[in-house]
C-alpha cells in the first residue's frame, strides 16, 4: 500500500531511519522516488534538492485535457487557416527584415534557408510573443507521471529536464514556462532537444532559448541540419493525379520512391523537378477536396520537429510567403 502523499510524512520517513535502518519515502507523485534515484545516480545531483523540486510541482488536469485535443487532429482545410493568416505572414516578413543579417549569417553557417527558421518560430510562438503559460515542470510531471498513453516519452523528458546543466536553461527549473507539453522558448524545444541540438551561439556560456536570438535561431537551424536538411533542396510540390491514379499509402513523410515512380503511378508534377528526386506523397483534405503533394527530404526533416505532415506543410507555406514578402519589400525600397 502506498503512503499518503503529504509533506509531513517525509519528516516521518527521515525519523524512521533510526528505527528501520533504511529510508522510507513518501512520494508526492507516483514514481518520484525511482526518478530521483536515477537522476541523482547519473548526474550526481542532490536527491533532496530534486525531491524539493518535484514536491513543488503540481499535476494539472488542464494539461491532460489539452493533450487530448491537439490541433493536428484537424483536417488540412481547418488547420491551414490557423497558421497561414495575413497577420502571421505580415509579422513574419517584418521579423525577417528586422533580423535579416543575423538570420542569413546563421542560415549560411548551417545550410538552412533563413525563412524556415523564421517560419518555425512563427508557427510555434508567433515570433516569440506566446511561448506558453504552463510551468514546464508541472507539464512534464503531469504527462510523465500521470498520463499512461505517453508516459514513457514524457518521463524521459522530465528526467532530462532534471538532468540538464543549469547553463542549458533560461532560468531555474522551477520557474521555466512553456507549452502544455513542456516545450520551451521561441522554438519550443523539449529537454532532449535542448540536450542534443541547442546552441550557445552568442558564446555567453549559457543556452538561452527565451532571450537570446542568436541561440534561438542557431538552435533551430542546427536541429534541421542535424536531421539532414538539404541546402537548396525542395520541400513540397503540388501533384495532379490522372484518372487512373491509385491511392498510395504512406507510413510517414520519409521519401520512399523516385519522383518518376510516382509519375508512373499517375501523379504528375505541376512544376519542373528532377525525375530521380526521392519523394513521398501526401494526400490532404483541402477546402475544395483532396490535395496531392509530392514531399521531399526537407519536408521529412520538418516532421522531425513535429511529426504531423500538416505542421510541416504549414511551416513550408509560411516560409515561402515570408520569403516572397521580404523580397518584395526589399525591391520596393
Amino acid at each position: 500500500m502506498r503512503l499518503i502523499h503529504s509533506r509531513p510524512f517525509r519528516l516521518l520517513a527521515v525519523l524512521c531511519l533510526g528505527v528501520l535502518g533504511s529510508p522510507v519515502f513518501a512520494e508526492t507523485h507516483p514514481g518520484q522516488e525511482q526518478l530521483v534515484r536515477e537522476v541523482a545516480k547519473e548526474t550526481g545531483k542532490n536527491p533532496q534538492a530534486l525531491n524539493a523540486l518535484l514536491d513543488g510541482a503540481k499535476m494539472q488536469q488542464g494539461i491532460l485535457d489539452a493533450i487530448s485535443r491537439p490541433a493536428e487532429a484537424k483536417p488540412w482545410k481547418d488547420y491551414r487557416p490557423i497558421f497561414l493568416t495575413s497577420q502571421r505572414i505580415g509579422d513574419g516578413i517584418a521579423f525577417y527584415r528586422e533580423h535579416r543579417a543575423l538570420l542569413e549569417q546563421i542560415g549560411k553557417q548551417y545550410g538552412v534557408a533563413p525563412q524556415y527558421i523564421v517560419a518555425i518560430v512563427g508557427v510555434e510562438t508567433s515570433y516569440g510573443r506566446n511561448t506558453g503559460k504552463y510551468k514546464v515542470l508541472d507539464a512534464l510531471v503531469t504527462l510523465g507521471l500521470y498520463y499512461p498513453p505517453r508516459a514513457k516519452f514524457f518521463r524521459e523528458q522530465l528526467k532530462e529536464l532534471l538532468s540538464l546543466p543549469d547553463n542549458h536553461l533560461a532560468g531555474p527549473v522551477g520557474t521555466l514556462t512553456g507549452s502544455y507539453a513542456g516545450a520551451q522558448g521561441w522554438g519550443q524545444f523539449m529537454p532532449t532537444s535542448i540536450r542534443d541540438f541547442a546552441v550557445d551561439a552568442d558564446h555567453d556560456g549559457r543556452i538561452d532559448l527565451q532571450n537570446s536570438l542568436p541561440d534561438i535561431f542557431a538552435s533551430v537551424a542546427n536541429y534541421f541540419a542535424k536531421h539532414g536538411w538539404v541546402d537548396g533542396g525542395p520541400v513540397a510540390s503540388r501533384a495532379q493525379p490522372d484518372a487512373a491514379a491509385q491511392p498510395i499509402a504512406v507510413k510517414d513523410a520519409a521519401p520512399q520512391w523516385p519522383l518518376e515512380q510516382l509519375e508512373a503511378w499517375g501523379y504528375a508534377p505541376l512544376q519542373r523537378l528532377s525525375p530521380g528526386e526521392p519523394a513521398s506523397l501526401q494526400t490532404l483534405e483541402g477546402p475544395n477536396g483532396p490535395e496531392y503533394w509530392f514531399t521531399f527530404r526537407n519536408f521529412y526533416v520538418i516532421t522531425r520537429y513535429n511529426r504531423s505532415p500538416l505542421y510541416a506543410m504549414a511551416v513550408d507555406q509560411l516560409a515561402q510567403a515570408i520569403a516572397a514578402g521580404a523580397d518584395r519589400a526589399g525591391a520596393a525600397r
